[in-house]
């Protein structure tokens, strides 16, 4: 195994609930060895992100052992590609674990000549076919509202038929006119979604709920702090007819999926397979997720182009998946390499090449 660094800057600075990110950096990982002719060379990405993952340092710190404990080695000296995940734990470098599990998929699935979608999807047990496309949202800015109408009549325009708006920087009766602006300008055939990324607490988010309602929304995302699972849980027991659906988003990362829906306290739960610790888990996420009727919905945190090529097999391989967020690479002033799946008519095309995207990462599995 061999990783190197890379840092990539945004196009403009993004403000999330945990601070503004004006950069991602993180690690492009390789598995298997070209001298064998028999064993492909995987690739992956580990791209952390604090608040959501580890530290770039606990990360690069968890990178480093493993080469170490490959170094000279390999699987002449009995480390197998499959064991080196072993020695990551998911719940502390869940972004290390995603860049080595990713990287060992892929060499497995280009081994067997099929897509990653197809190998992710047999190994989780699944019988149906990958999709050959998944939806993906828009994202909508914290603008003005005529500011908001006028990106999301633009994104509808580009064929985006689902769209998400960051809400929660202002006050209430501010986001409820920019929701209102956003709904009239698109129309009822357009799905709307809500972002508050835990900025409220139970009473302004009871309230802005209630004043939400009338626009019928898919869902409020993280209506509350991560930590108040439960508060998640009250909002939808207390839920008014007709009442706006809850999504959980950070409280997944935080507490795991299992304390989620054994809680029920989401209507849907927003799926980072960088922050759950890589594609089999957040794959695995999804079908618990699925098989309790909460609707999962894969999204990236930021990341270069290989975590969201892969984060787009995840969501393929997720059964009548719902549009997703996977629509971020414009956020990044440059990336590692070409995007094989852009975003077209508010879709994104799954490559079907062997592994990742057949040859189009060549390049970055060179040493």
């Amino acid at each position: 195994m061999r990783h190197r660094s890379f840092a990539l800057d945004l196009t403009r600075p993004l403000g999330t609930a945990n601070g503004e990110i004006r950069r991602r950096e993180g690690f492009v990982i390789t598995v298997g060895s070209e001298r064998d002719d028999s064993t492909a060379v995987g690739l992956g990405e580990a791209t952390p992100l604090p608040g959501w993952t580890e530290s770039y340092e606990a990360c690069e710190t968890a990178l480093d052992g493993l080469d170490e404990l490959d170094e000279g080695g390999g699987r002449d000296e009995g480390h197998s590609r499959e064991s080196l995940t072993a020695g990551l734990d998911a719940e502390s470098t869940p972004a290390a674990r995603h860049g080595v599990a990713l990287a060992v998929a892929d060499a497995a699935a280009r081994d067997a000549d099929r897509s990653l979608a197809s190998h992710v999807a047999e190994e989780a047990g699944i019988d149906a076919d990958p999709a050959a496309a998944v939806p993906v949202n828009a994202t909508i800015g914290d603008g003005t509202p005529s500011e908001a109408a006028a990106e999301a009549e633009r994104a509808v325009a580009a064929g985006f038929d689902c769209l998400k708006l960051k809400v929660g920087a202002r006050e209430v009766n501010e986001d409820v006119e920019r929701v209102r602006a956003v709904r009239e300008a698109v129309g009822e055939g357009v799905a709307l979604r809500a972002d508050a990324n835990g900025a409220w607490d139970r009473e302004t988010a009871r309230r802005a709920l209630d004043a939400l309602a009338p626009f019928d929304l898919a869902y409020v995302e993280q209506p509350l702090p991560a930590d108040d699972v439960d508060g998640l849980a009250a909002l939808r027991a207390d839920g008014r007819d007709p009442g706006v659906p809850v999504a959980a988003d950070e409280s997944v990362g935080r507490h795991g999926i299992e304390a989620v829906v054994d809680a029920d306290a989401a209507d849907a739960v927003i799926l980072k397979p960088m922050a759950l610790g890589g594609p089999d888990r957040a794959l695995a996420a999804a079908l618990r997720a699925w098989s309790a009727g909460v609707d999962p919905v894969v999204t990236t945190t930021i990341d270069a182009v290989v975590a969201r090529t892969a984060a787009v097999h995840v969501a393929a391989a997720v059964p009548d998946v719902s549009p997703c967020g996977l629509a971020t690479g414009s956020l990044l002033d440059e990336d590692l390499a070409p995007d094989p799946c852009p975003v077209t008519d508010g879709a994104v095309r799954v490559p079907t090449g062997p592994g990742l995207a057949g040859g189009a990462f060549d390049e970055l599995r060179r040493p």
